[in-house]
């Protein structure tokens, strides 16, 4: 008779893992990308009619109507990617949202006749409760706040180091600690 073979037990690790989150998408960001989400929906879809039936009465609103659909479609991607390049076209799309706002904002108070149809970023975006003025911003401190968070990860700051017994290590001591003793103070 053959002995019962046993699996070997699993190997765990002697120190608790916890998972950070590592992503945008998290928190307040799930809501920020739901409303880029929609943005991106709406905008798209609504340029897209407008482009499609009546092009010919407004083609200046509509086509910056379908940028910033566009714009929000990339926001909306990158924002929920969340990788390190994803956040940096974040910031680029979210700083184009902003500038767009503003200048199709003055742009549309200033000479109404290149806007006989409102677009998404018209009146700074009062059509849709300046919503399109204050989004790029609260996405530009969210993105702002994620980079701060992986530069003190990375950088070994005391907020991301602790030791082998999860206490928190400052930057100061591990440079104190890895830097050579001079040849003079270990000869004596």
């Amino acid at each position: 008779m053959s002995e019962p073979v046993t699996s070997p037990e699993p190997v765990t690790s002697p120190e608790p893992v916890t998972a950070r989150p590592e992503s945008t998408r998290t928190g307040p960001g799930r809501l920020l990308v739901a409303v880029y989400g929609l943005f991106a929906l709406s905008a798209t879809a609504r340029a897209g009619v407008q482009i499609a039936t009546k092009f010919h009465h407004a083609p200046v609103a509509y086509l910056l109507s379908a940028l910033a659909g566009v714009v929000y479609i990339i926001a909306t991607v990158t924002l929920t990617n969340g990788s390190v390049t994803a956040r940096r076209i974040a910031v680029l799309s979210c700083s184009v949202e902003l500038v767009g706002v503003l200048a199709v904002g003055t742009w549309s108070i200033a000479d109404k006749a290149s806007f006989p149809d409102a677009t998404v970023w018209s009146g700074y975006g009062s059509g849709y409760g300046f919503v399109p003025l204050v989004l790029p911003v609260f996405g530009l401190l969210w993105l702002r706040y994620w980079a701060k968070r992986a530069g003190s990860l990375r950088s070994g700051t005391a907020a991301g180091r602790r030791d082998q017994r999860g206490v928190r290590r400052s930057a100061r001591a591990d440079t104190a600690v890895s830097q050579p003793k001079p040849a003079m103070m270990l000869a004596r």
